[in-house]
């Protein structure tokens, strides 16, 4: 890292990618909420077996577009950066509520009971975790910022 002779201030590719990974953080977040979430919205989904087994209560029919319209709602609060705390506090939570699969249909998350083999869905949803962290960093970033 180049230390400029303020301390702290980050010059060449430590200030460029400084500059650029929490947007593309963001963004990328983003991305994928749309995403999903408009494969959710459309009927497309192949994760609608899952949500169904997390939350069996809720029509399927109903649960899973209002899901996708609620992930993609929160794609573009992200895309567009408003009420950026709130967003992500929703995002983390949302994402950490992914893993109710794994405590109500585990035999959909891992193979004969061993928690240290995950089927397919089982590695799918606990990818998450790096999810709800990526939203954990750019809310420690907004806080940051807001304090400023």
């Amino acid at each position: 890292m180049i230390v400029s002779a303020r301390l702290g201030e980050r010059t060449g590719v430590d200030g460029k990618l400084g500059r650029w990974a929490t947007p593309a953080l963001r963004v990328s977040l983003a991305v994928v909420f749309v995403w999903f979430g408009a494969l959710k919205a459309t009927g497309d989904s192949p994760v609608a077996e899952l949500v169904g087994a997390a939350v069996p209560w809720v029509d399927r029919g109903v649960l899973v577009p209002a899901l996708g319209w609620f992930e993609i709602a929160l794609g573009v609060a992200l895309l567009l950066g408003r009420l950026p705390r709130l967003t992500l506090v929703v995002v983390a939570a949302h994402l950490t509520g992914t893993f109710l699969v794994f405590v109500r249909a585990p035999t959909l998350m891992v193979i004969g009971g061993n928690p240290l083999l995950l089927t397919v869905n089982g590695e799918f949803v606990l990818k998450n975790v790096v999810l709800v962290c990526a939203a954990l960093v750019l809310l420690g970033e907004a806080s940051e910022r807001r304090r400023g």
